[in-house]
């Protein structure tokens, strides 16, 4: 024997949009923890860059490496 399903659950046009949006109403409200995350990776991300950029500029504006691009440019140029 069957039981009628009570008002409110899924068998009940509409009902599983409405509980849907009433939970996405009750976590929109409330703080999550790791909302300010993406921030903070950004962040990281963007200091890590720059290290990488600073370290870049040093090791290419070093005179050893500045004479070995030099020679490397001449000789293709050579070739041409």
């Amino acid at each position: 024997m069957t039981h009628p399903a009570p008002a409110g659950t899924a068998e009940t046009p509409g009902a599983a949009d409405s509980a849907r949006s009433a939970r996405s109403a009750r976590s929109a409200r409330r703080p999550r923890a790791d909302a300010g995350m993406a921030t903070a990776e950004y962040a990281i991300a963007t200091l890590a860059a720059c290290g990488f950029a600073a370290l870049l500029l040093a090791v290419l504006s070093s005179g050893e490496v500045r004479g070995m691009l030099l020679a490397l440019v001449q000789r293709a140029l050579s070739l041409v």
